[in-house]
């Protein structure tokens, strides 16, 4: 036999428990010893689900989720349900349902202060990080000041929208109460295109106009979708 010719055997430890494999290679050694930026997704994975299947470790499980989803950030759009269908038990469900909830809520929630919301990039840029990655629509009125500071935000609605679910008095209802000095509206689209549907015009014709009964402007009408975004502000549409 020519030995120079044999490939190599390939590792095994990678198909027993993490715990028996080289210190070296197992994901939270290698977090805390090279810090978070140098560990890979599926390690990254691996370490919430902390353990794996029978006949998986929690990094195959990991790269399973992943190959599954199609990218993280698919990953990241799914809900508890979603992957209870994958499989993953309850305990690792809500483990990632947590995880990736808390990692939407960062640019919404640890701001100083409220922002000024001056131009669609400014609203975009406040409401981006919560809808973008979300499965289902959902409808939110930003009130604003004279100065056009956010005051509060509202969702009003989730789910498809239609005129009887986004209606005038569950959209200014909060905005009177606050005698706010002006609101944009913010919905999503999860299919990834940004176009206004008729649906869409129609609902803010409808806005609009109960805007200037009620002495309340509407600055704008955002839609979300992906990293994409339609004004329709800007597109002369109110």
């Amino acid at each position: 036999m020519n030995r120079g010719n044999r490939r190599a055997e390939p590792a095994l430890h990678h198909h027993s428990s993490i715990k028996q494999w080289p210190e070296g290679e197992r994901p939270r050694e290698k977090l805390a010893r090279e810090g978070s930026g140098i560990v890979t997704e599926a390690e990254l994975l691996a370490i919430l689900l902390r353990t794996g299947k029978k006949g998986e470790t929690a990094l195959d499980v990991a790269r399973t989720l992943l190959s599954q989803s199609g990218s993280l950030r698919n990953l990241a759009r799914l809900t508890f349900h979603d992957f209870l269908e994958m499989k993953v038990g309850h305990v690792r469900a809500a483990t990632l349902s947590a995880a990736f909830e808390l990692a939407r809520r960062i640019p919404v929630r640890d701001t100083s202060g409220k922002p000024f919301l001056r131009s669609p990039e400014d609203v975009v840029q406040w409401c981006m990080p919560k809808l973008k990655d979300l499965r289902h629509e959902e409808f939110w009125a930003l009130l604003l000041s004279s100065s056009n500071r956010l005051i509060h935000e509202i969702r009003v609605t989730t789910g498809t929208l239609n005129s009887s679910l986004v209606h005038p008095r569950e959209c200014f209802a909060d905005a009177l109460k606050m005698r706010c000095a002006g609101v944009i509206f913010v919905h999503n689209h999860p299919s990834g295109n940004p176009e206004p549907s008729q649906e869409d015009r129609a609902i803010t014709r409808q806005l609009v106009e109960a805007g200037k009964i009620l002495g309340i402007p509407v600055h704008d009408h955002v839609i979300v979708a992906d990293d994409e975004f339609t004004s329709f502000a800007e597109r002369g549409l109110l």
